[in-house]
Parts: C-alpha cells; sequence; structure tokens
C-alpha cells in the first residue's frame, strides 16, 4: 500500500500506529505487554489454551466459542501460564459474567485445568477431543507394539526349537550313518 501512494513502509507504519489506529489512546495500552481484556466478548462456552509465540513466549488465550474464530472470539490473552497469574487476570472479568460461563473446554494440562475451577467456578471442565484422541492413539500404538513383540519372541523360540531339532536331527543321521 505504501508503494501505492508513494510513501515510504515505515513512515505508512508509523502514520497509522500513531494516528489511525489511535494506539496511544487504546484503553489497553499499559497492560498490553502482560495481557488484554475484553469482557465483551465472553460467552456460555469458553475454550483455554496456550501458545508458543515465534519468539519463544507463551501466552495463554481465552476465547468465546460462539464466535468460532471470527471477530469478537478473543476473550483474554495473558502472558505466561501459571495458574496464580493466569487465574489473576481472569478474575478481572465481570464477577457475574464468569458465573454466567457454562463450559471450558481445555487440553488436559492440570495448570489449564486448575486456572479454570479458579476463574470460572460454576463452568463444567471439558477435555479437548484432539487431546483424548491423541492419547487414545498412543495407547493403541503401544499395545500395537506389545503385541507385535510378543508375536516375534514367538516367532524367534520357533525358530530356535526348529533349528535346534535339524542340528538334533542332524546329529542322529551322523551318529546312524558312523554306526553302520
Amino acid at each position: 500500500m505504501a508503494e501505492r501512494y508513494g510513501v515510504k513502509r515505515q513512515t505508512l507504519r508509523k502514520q497509522y500506529k500513531e494516528k489511525l489506529s489511535n494506539y496511544r489512546k487504546w484503553s489497553q495500552l499499559e497492560h498490553a505487554h502482560d495481557y488484554i481484556l475484553y469482557p465483551e466478548n465472553i460467552g456460555e462456552n469458553l475454550s483455554l489454551d496456550e501458545t508458543c509465540l515465534s519468539n519463544g513466549d507463551v501466552y495463554t488465550i481465552l476465547t468465546n466459542k460462539a464466535a468460532k474464530g471470527r471477530k469478537g472470539a478473543l476473550v483474554t490473552m495473558v502472558r505466561g501460564v501459571g495458574t496464580d497469574s493466569v487465574s489473576g487476570i481472569l478474575r478481572k472479568l465481570p464477577h457475574k459474567k464468569r458465573l454466567s460461563v457454562k463450559t471450558v473446554t481445555t487440553d488436559l494440562s492440570s495448570t489449564m485445568m486448575l486456572t479454570v475451577r479458579k476463574a470460572f467456578p460454576a463452568a463444567k471442565l471439558i477435555n479437548d477431543r484432539f487431546h483424548v484422541q491423541q492419547l487414545m492413539s498412543e495407547a493403541v500404538d503401544q499395545l500395537r507394539i506389545c503385541y507385535r513383540w510378543e508375536v516375534l519372541d514367538a516367532e524367534n523360540q520357533a525358530i530356535k526349537k526348529h533349528r535346534q531339532k535339524r542340528k538334533e536331527a542332524k546329529n542322529q543321521a551322523e551318529k546312524d550313518s558312523i554306526g553302520k
């Protein structure tokens, strides 16, 4: 866009940030480095998960499922994953809204589950199906490997027995040929 209007990219970026976007007047500018909150986006069914950015920073993200990833989906984004720090920020959401939350879907992390318990005491915890399916898949794979080793051990035992019988038969044949 900068090229189209004959403006340097850096100049356009600066003008957008300082003038057009009202970034400096943003109500969350003071704490945006640590967290952002959008209480108006809270709904009855939420998802809580963590993500790692390319620079290595880990954030906990709470989203409203009803928005289906579109505008209004983000309820909060908190730097870090610690239960105390994340639930402390989530408790800044209005108490009445937090009590209206019916379900919160999380991965199988005990930290995330404890965070939900502290911030949304009336909500039902739901484990997301991806992680449940992943656990089931790993369990089936472990069984498959276990059974495969049993089959291989049985095959090796059968081969050993067969070789032993052939050896004994060969020795017996040699004895018989010598005895004649």
